[in-house]
């Protein structure tokens, strides 16, 4: 677990978006502290102190000391509101955790031995699935991180939240076996894939034609032989059409040597 880091705050006496206005342009940042069955405090901080947390890896994960007028109250923040245009936070929430509270919070996950996994050594990419996993535990016992250990993994290999040591008494909030990371081909492997693949696809398409017309061409081979073609047998049928008789073309010949001279 992380040390606890204070932050000052200033007690409000005022609720809603006037007093947030009038807080804003006082320079200071509104916030409020709820929980644990007590009533909510209104506090505005300093926008420096606070942009310093907020800019830590894990700050929705880290207990903090909200101190007031001289009193502390152990919080976890749980929100910040931030300007759409400036992206400064104008409003921060926090709830106020005891000692045996149970809570939900976002742990981030640090890879190890990087240089160690033989897929990136061979130019692999380490796809990050799961920058943070949201954990069950004690609020005295946040773990800073989740540490993954890719040694070992080749391209197309990932790696599981079972195959991770979480910390005693955690748990993730989600119960099937999610993926955490994993390898990926580079880009220059993965086209080449794809280029073996559709060549694979083409061939096994054309194979099924290319038996095909060789089955057509031995059926017309196996057909017996009539004699005579298709266009015979046209002809055929066209010269025994009945109403139609043939005769024979009269000599004329034998008319002119008949002839006087």
């Amino acid at each position: 677990m992380a040390d606890i880091v204070t932050i000052r705050a200033e007690a409000r006496d005022r609720a809603g978006k006037g007093a947030a206005r009038a807080a804003r342009r006082s320079g200071r940042v509104p916030g409020v502290i709820y929980g644990e069955k007590q009533p909510p405090r209104l506090i505005s901080v300093d926008p420096r102190e606070l942009q310093v947390e907020l800019q830590r890896k894990g700050f929705f994960a880290r207990l903090v000391n909200v101190e007031i007028d001289g009193t502390q109250e152990r919080a976890l923040p749980r929100d910040v509101q931030l300007h759409p245009v400036t992206d400064k936070p104008e409003h921060v929430d926090f709830m106020r955790v005891g000692a045996k509270t149970r809570i939900t919070v976002a742990v981030p996950v640090v890879f190890l031995n990087q240089e160690k996994s033989p897929g990136i050594r061979r130019g692999g990419i380490l796809n990050i699935v799961r920058h943070e996993i949201d954990l069950v535990c004690s609020a005295d016992a946040i773990p800073d991180r989740i540490t993954v250990d890719v040694e070992g993994l080749d391209i197309g290999d990932s790696v599981h939240i079972t195959k991770v040591a979480l910390p005693p008494g955690t748990r993730p909030t989600i119960t099937r076996d999610f993926t955490i990371a994993s390898v990926a081909a580079p880009t220059a492997v993965r086209e080449e894939q794809m280029a073996a693949a559709a060549a694979a696809a083409a061939a096994a398409a054309i194979r099924p034609a290319h038996r095909a017309s060789r089955a057509a061409a031995a059926a017309r081979s196996s057909r017996p032989d009539t004699g005579r073609r298709a266009g015979d047998r046209r002809r055929t049928v066209r010269s025994r059409a009945p109403g139609r008789r043939h005769r024979a073309a009269p000599d004329r010949r034998d008319e002119r040597c008949a002839a006087p001279g």
